[in-house]
């Protein structure tokens, strides 16, 4: 039997009240015994509660103060708090799909619009046996079935609108649960899945599985800019790795096996100039050296075949792949008009970080975030953490289901990779959930536009009738018009004029409707220009100015 100096410091754990909560220190002799332990009498307390814990710590001397307890480090894989915040303060590009949405979807699917989805649903609904039948349901989920379809502008305008508010107080508020973050991926799948061609690119897939992995980094219920109960999924952050690996590698293969320019490093020699939407910038870059677009050349196909593999290799290849695709987004953004695409690709590739590089974003001091972060960190590295709740084992068992599901819906996707026959910007599954991308397989070496014109003469057909073209508001027309910088907004109609351009009109069918229409509605979403004569009359036909050399297989999926 020995007998030692110890602190000996016990606290009352049944009541959380700060006035029952009692910490005494005392100097006690302590015997120690195999398999026991005795205190001497007189430290307990009559009103004592009987849950207690006690903490020994060895002192030297009874007159010296006990050590100072250093807080032990965590070997726990490395902490992703704050990638729910950063992921958080990049979702104003809901804000700005909804606000594309709201703006064009009267004049390109409303009632009079070019290719109304109303007429579109009703031919879903006739192929299916003439009603709303689950087999209809699935081919197109969107809540407009369960809606009156005789006020289809008002459905449109009303599901762009409730977007728009949620999405626009996530940004705000920087807070966001699981019903928010639902809410916003179904309104949005409501709109591609009738939004025909005009929604067919690549990004609006991409979108609403962003979104949908974006469901599960969030609470149930709760609103709060750092919620301490949900902590950010493995199976999430991995599925947003899982999702940059296909977006870069689908890009980087469908350029290796499509054009041959890209095989002989000549693509950027014409991709400035013949890209859908340039920008002023990519007026100077395509007048830069040959050298410098075999660089960009062999740099494209580094970024897109060789670094997406980095995510495997540990952590700090990780965040090499991060920060290397965050730079080469960026580099995309200001070099072309590509709609919201590139900001969109940005949200995965920070799911490569920790909150060890991404906390320098956020202000550091007493009680801001990024304290508040460490405090929640060390509460972890003291111990084996609080006790498995039913939320808690209920959301794992939530994860595990979105992990497996993943893995069942990529089995096709990685098929169409490793296929000689890759296709991409498509989808295997009507809710979009994982999907192949690729972008610019093919580039063409002239630039080909359809030119709309009209004319205020009386007789159309008279040799002295004057045409003049109509301007739209981003695609290039007038030779001595700069061009525009709008994204991450994005022109729907112009965007499909490009494409148009490698078919004759007779191949699709909305370039005849918009040449016809002669209402207002269209007007306000067509070319600018249009005047009050003008409108009534009829437009001219849509003249390609060249034939193409060939069609492009970055022409966008139909429905």
């Amino acid at each position: 039997m020995t007998r030692a100096c110890w602190t000996c410091t016990y606290a009352s754990c049944a009541s959380r009240s700060s006035a029952h909560r009692h910490v005494h220190t005392h100097l006690c002799p302590v015997t120690f015994r195999v398999g026991s332990l005795t205190l001497s009498p007189g430290l307990w307390n009559t009103q004592t509660p009987r849950v207690h814990t006690l903490i020994l710590n060895r002192c030297s001397d009874p007159a010296q103060p006990p050590p100072v307890a250093k807080p032990r480090t965590s070997r726990k894989r490395p902490q992703t708090a704050v990638l729910l915040l950063t992921l958080l303060r990049l979702l104003f590009l809901p804000v700005v799909a909804f606000l594309v949405a709201f703006h064009q979807n009267k004049q390109l699917i409303g009632d009079r619009g070019l290719l109304p989805c109303r007429t579109y649903l009703q031919s879903v609904q006739r192929h299916f046996g003439g009603r709303v039948s689950w087999d209809a349901l699935s081919y197109a989920p969107t809540i407009l079935w369960l809606l009156d379809w005789s006020h289809m502008d008002a459905n449109l305008d009303a599901l762009a609108l409730l977007g728009l508010g949620i999405s626009s107080f996530i940004l705000v508020s920087g807070c966001a649960n699981m019903v928010l973050m639902a809410a916003l991926w179904v309104l949005y799948m409501s709109l591609v899945n009738v939004g025909q061609i005009w929604y067919s690119s690549g990004w609006e897939s991409q979108l609403l599985e962003t979104g949908f992995l974006g469901i599960f980094l969030c609470p149930l219920w709760t609103l709060s800019a750092l919620p301490r109960g949900t902590p950010t999924s493995r199976v999430v952050v991995w599925g947003f790795r899982w999702l940059i690996f296909r977006i870069m590698l689908g890009a980087g293969l469908i350029k290796i096996r499509g054009d041959r320019c890209w095989r002989d490093l000549t693509c950027m020699d014409f991709h400035y100039e013949t890209q859908p939407v340039p920008n002023p910038v990519a007026y100077f870059l395509h007048r830069s050296p040959w050298w410098f677009h075999r660089f960009e050349t062999l740099s494209n196909h580094f970024l897109e075949l060789v670094v997406p593999f980095f995510i495997f290799l540990g952590r700090r290849m990780c965040i090499v792949h991060g920060a290397l695709q965050v730079l080469f987004q960026v580099v995309l953004i200001i070099s072309g008009n590509l709609s919201f695409l590139n900001w969109l690709t940005i949200v995965p590739s920070l799911a490569c970080f920790d909150d060890a590089t991404l906390g320098g974003l956020f202000p550091s001091g007493p009680g801001r975030l990024k304290d508040q972060v460490l405090k929640i960190q060390e509460e972890e590295a003291r111990g084996p953490g609080a006790l498995r709740t039913r939320g808690r084992v209920a959301r794992g068992m939530v994860n595990l289901a979105l992990g497996v599901l993943v893995a069942w819906l990529s089995i096709p996707v990685v098929l169409n990779l490793l296929s000689p026959r890759q296709v991409m910007n498509s989808s295997f599954n009507p809710l979009r959930i994982v999907n192949t991308y690729g972008a610019f397989g093919s580039i063409t070496r002239e630039r080909t536009e359809v030119i709309l014109q009209g004319t205020a003469s009386a007789n159309a057909s008279a040799p002295d009738a004057t045409w003049e073209d109509y301007e739209f508001k981003c695609k290039p027309g007038d030779l001595r018009r700069r061009p525009c910088l709008i994204s991450p907004y994005h022109h729907r109609l112009d965007w499909l004029m490009w494409f148009a351009a490698f078919q004759t009109y007779e191949h699709n069918e909305w370039v005849i409707h918009l040449a016809g229409k002669q209402a207002p509605a269209a007007a306000s979403a067509a070319p600018q220009g249009f005047s009050p004569k003008c409108r009534a009359l009829p437009w001219g036909p849509a003249r390609p100015r060249t034939r193409p050399e060939h069609n492009s297989p970055e022409a966008p999926r139909s429905h």
